[in-house]
């Protein structure tokens, strides 16, 4: 029987990353550096993901986020885009991600809030 510190549970966790401009280089650009973040301060590899899903704020519509994410070789991995609900003053420019994965019990998640989009989360700068 397995030690209950070595089994693995389904975690979740967010980020998002605000980017310059509506262009396909800016939208790939900015959610690979996003995803390779979230991967890098998880400790995460594409076989721990279950599905992940990207928003949009309206104003970036140039490119899907997915495609930087398949770039990346999350190639198995479930991956939806949508746009996110276009509230009246809310930071434009905007990608964000919900990503589900298995690690180990214990593991704590490191949300990643990148550039302007750290204003969303100001709860969680200290773990920036």
């Amino acid at each position: 029987m397995a030690d209950a510190a070595d089994t693995q549970r389904l975690y979740a966790l967010r980020g998002a990353i605000s980017i310059e401009d509506n262009t396909e280089r800016a939208i790939v650009d900015g959610t690979r550096t996003l995803v390779q973040e979230i991967m890098s301060r998880n400790q995460l590899g594409a076989e721990q993901m279950v599905s992940c899903v990207f928003t949009a704020t309206t104003d970036l519509n140039a490119q899907f986020p997915a495609v930087a994410a398949r770039d990346l070789g999350l190639n198995r991995v479930p991956l939806l885009c949508t746009q996110e609900i276009d509230v009246p003053g809310s930071l434009p420019r905007v990608i964000r991600i919900l990503l589900h994965y298995y690690a180990s019990n214990g593991h704590a998640p490191q949300h990643v809030y990148l550039g302007e989009a750290r204003t969303l989360r100001a709860d969680l700068e200290s773990a920036q």
